[in-house]
């Protein structure tokens, strides 16, 4: 099977774009909370899928959460203290670009916590997300997966690209040579935080269009919205414009050579 071509990921997509606006606008209406986590390795299409359901929302309602380097304060907080905050209130979806799980993976592996605190957080992670869900959060949690060979080429293609070449960073080179420590670390995340409540939704993504369409299509199975009925709109007349003259002002300040 080929890889999808962008054409026939645009054919396939844009059907799943009104299934979105519907699921968001059931959301905001009954005022819902709906949280999507997306983890994964390293050039596996996080931004790309998040960028399409992003970009297809309102972002009113919809809000996209990449959390940098914790502060110094944040940094002697509790440490799910500071994604608190940013979880939806009603009528909100919030997708997570990485999320808490960082101390589960990246941290450890490249040595910026201590093993202890690491299982610390694996003993806490199910029940903290437990309460969420108890207070009425919808959680969807998603791991992508590429292969070795294909997060090789798609690094290397960063390289030689100097439009890419920007979303290359040190940190990405180290992580790039420790794939097995990363794989241990993945397989004690899915062991002690794959529950009944929260469990973790794999998507293969060696071909990242054919995964984001299966991500999206599994998405709309998990949350429970219902089609609302769209109500007529109809555009006012506008108010009378014979007293208006148009001042006299400077408002063409770019060239326009188009």
């Amino acid at each position: 099977m080929g890889k999808l071509k962008r054409k026939h990921y645009a054919k396939l997509f844009e059907p799943m774009q009104g299934e979105l606006l519907r699921m968001a606008r059931w959301v905001e209406k009954t005022g819902q909370r709906l949280l999507i986590l997306f983890e994964g390795r390293d050039t596996a299409g996080k931004g790309g899928v998040i960028g399409d359901i992003g970009g297809t929302l309102n972002p009113r309602q919809c809000r996209t959460v990449a959390l940098g380097k914790p502060a110094e304060r944040e940094a002697t907080q509790w440490y799910f203290q500071r994604y608190i905050d940013w979880l939806p209130a009603g009528g909100e979806t919030a997708l997570f670009d990485r999320s808490w799980y960082n101390r589960a993976g990246v941290e450890p592996v490249m040595g910026f916590c201590t093993q202890e605190q690491t299982d610390r957080f694996l003993e806490l992670a199910p029940g903290v997300e437990k309460a969420m869900v108890d207070s009425g959060i919808v959680l969807v949690k998603y791991w992508l997966e590429v292969g070795s060979d294909q997060q090789t080429l798609r690094l290397q293609s960063r390289i030689d690209d100097p439009r890419k070449i920007w979303k290359l960073s040190d940190m990405d080179l180290k992580s790039y040579s420790r794939w097995y420590d990363y794989a241990r670390a993945r397989d004690a995340m899915f062991a002690a935080t794959d529950t009944a409540w929260a469990p973790w939704n794999v998507v293969r993504t060696d071909d990242k269009r054919r995964g984001r369409l299966n991500l999206i299509t599994h998405l709309l199975s998990q949350v429970p919205y219902k089609p609302l009925k769209s109500r007529a709109v109809k555009l006012p007349k506008r108010e009378p414009g014979a007293t208006y003259e148009s001042p006299d002002l400077p408002l063409n300040r770019i060239p326009t050579p188009f």
